[in-house]
């Protein structure tokens, strides 16, 4: 396995806890205007969240839940025989990417070019780009990539001859100097990409084998396109297609030239039901199977928490990283409050936040049990209110999220706090 350091730069890393935090970013406007914030200064000074400098609503990750989910799918995974590669959509946060990597993930997953050039410009040293390319500018800053740095990985898909036509004659075009690693992704009908019947696919890896700028490394697909909803018939239709695909990856083996000198990658996983993905991909001589689940460092008490596998006893147990405190605006009428927190703020796809604790002025803190989102506006949070249950103007209320991807996108800088609500350290997002 490759170092830390040979996976990302610790010293761009470094750089960025140095980095300034500006009056401009959520929740720092006051304690930003009076010292010279930035991750670095944090982690020195442990200012307290509550009742000091910082502005509500603010978006926290816990520091003691991720570096527990960390270690937890670390260890998950090693005895489960896969490899980590976690998507680094979830968050764009190469500082949580290091965390991974220290870890033991093997890789980063980014879903488009532009994502991978984030992930390169803090020095990531191997990228699964898990999606076709067909834009010429992208590939060319691929391609360059490629030529400048002969010990970077990187893999991308393919799912079509046509697809591997473009994408190598583009490659050549802007000069490469080497081959792209790619692995050919298999779909499912009324999936998005992927090659529908196996056969194709094979068409397609022989394609790779012909051209010039390409290098066959295996296979790879999306089982969450089947259902993301934890019933035991959705878990089926994922145990069969993932059969399937481990099928494509033995064929890939049994005729690709020069099969035995490096592992054929057998990649799939989202963050719903990586277990089935683990149990059926697992254990197969010749491949190495590699996860990309992203969600689980954050986790989360929405969509994650009720149809993960941590809900069916089948994965690491996950505890949810990420909270968000908003104030209390209003309560103009009886059963009814108003919070200062919104869709600009948290997640609303998969479920609306999650109220989890009421902060009082006097800093008491007591179960949210009684009460629920009924919808959002941008800065608004409807909360419902049960009979005898009363909210102030400036009580603070903790939410949990649903679905952490379209919550990390709302926040640039996001602070992380010890378990004593001190803010210890920052987080940057590149999205």
């Amino acid at each position: 396995m490759a170092s830390t350091a040979a996976l990302i730069s610790t010293e761009r890393i470094d750089a960025l806890r140095r980095r300034p935090i500006a009056v401009t970013e959520k929740g720092f406007g006051a304690i930003a205007s009076k010292h010279p914030v930035s991750a670095a200064w944090l982690a020195e000074q442990r200012p307290p969240l509550f009742g000091g400098e910082f502005m509500m609503p603010v978006l926290v990750l816990r520091d003691s839940a991720l570096r527990h989910n960390a270690a937890a799918m670390a260890d998950w995974c090693a005895a489960a025989g896969v490899r980590l590669a976690p998507h680094g959509k979830t968050t764009m946060a190469p500082q949580l990417f290091a965390r991974q990597f220290e870890a033991g993930a093997w890789a980063i997953t980014a879903a488009t070019l532009a994502q991978a050039q984030v992930y390169r410009s803090f020095g990531v040293g191997r990228i699964l780009i898990a999606n076709e390319l067909t834009d010429p500018a992208g590939i060319g800053w691929l391609a360059g990539e490629l030529a400048a740095d002969p010990d970077w990985e990187c893999f991308a898909y393919v799912d079509s001859v046509a697809g591997v036509r473009l994408l190598d004659s583009a490659l050549a075009a802007a000069g490469a100097g080497r081959p792209l690693s790619v692995l050919v992704e298999l779909g499912f009908p009324g999936g998005r990409t992927g090659c529908r019947p196996a056969g194709e696919a094979l068409e397609v890896a022989d394609a790779v084998q012909a051209s010039r700028s390409l290098a066959l490394a295996g296979v790879s697909g999306y089982e969450g396109g089947l259902g993301n909803d934890g019933r035991p018939e959705t878990l089926t239709a994922v145990a069969q297609w993932c059969r399937k695909l481990r099928g494509l990856a033995e064929s890939v083996v049994a005729t690709t030239a020069g099969a035995g000198e490096r592992p054929v990658i057998l990649s799939a996983g989202g963050s719903a039901s990586f277990d089935v993905v683990a149990r059926e991909l697992a254990g197969s001589a010749g491949l190495l199977a590699v996860l990309r689940s992203g969600c689980y460092l954050s986790h989360d008490h929405g969509e994650y928490a009720d149809i993960g596998p941590d809900s069916r006893r089948q994965g690491p147990k996950l505890i949810p990283a990420i909270q968000l405190w908003a104030p209390v605006l209003s309560a103009p009428e009886p059963g009814l409050a108003l919070a200062c927190a919104g869709r600009r703020d948290v997640a609303f796809d998969q479920g609306m936040p999650i109220p989890l604790w009421i902060r009082r002025a006097d800093g008491s803190v007591e179960p949210a049990d009684e009460l629920s989102v009924s919808k959002l506006d941008d800065q608004h949070a409807y909360l419902r209110l049960r009979a005898g249950v009363e909210l102030s103007p400036g009580d603070l209320i903790g939410f949990g999220i649903s679905h952490p991807c379209t919550t990390f996108d709302k926040w640039r800088v996001i602070p992380v706090v010890d378990d004593d609500y001190r803010v210890i350290d920052a987080v940057h997002t590149f999205f």
